[in-house]
């Protein structure tokens, strides 16, 4: 298994070109997983306070254009 540490070594001596595609693709990575994360949340119920809560404040007329 690879360690953290050597990923970190291996990304240190990207040189800069190698190092921006790796930004990108990282970006795009850290993005998709994070919206794995709010699906599963939301379809196990876990935002279903949150929304009660937002739907509330705006119902009350407590809510904010943005």
């Amino acid at each position: 298994m690879v360690s953290i540490k050597s990923i970190e070594q291996a990304v240190e001596a990207l040189p800069p070109s190698d190092l921006a595609e790796f930004r990108r693709w990282f970006a795009e990575f850290d993005a998709a997983a994070w919206d794995k994360e709010i699906e599963q949340d939301a379809a196990a119920g876990k935002l279903d306070s949150l929304a009660a809560e937002a739907l509330a404040d705006y119902r009350a007329g407590s809510a904010k254009e943005l």
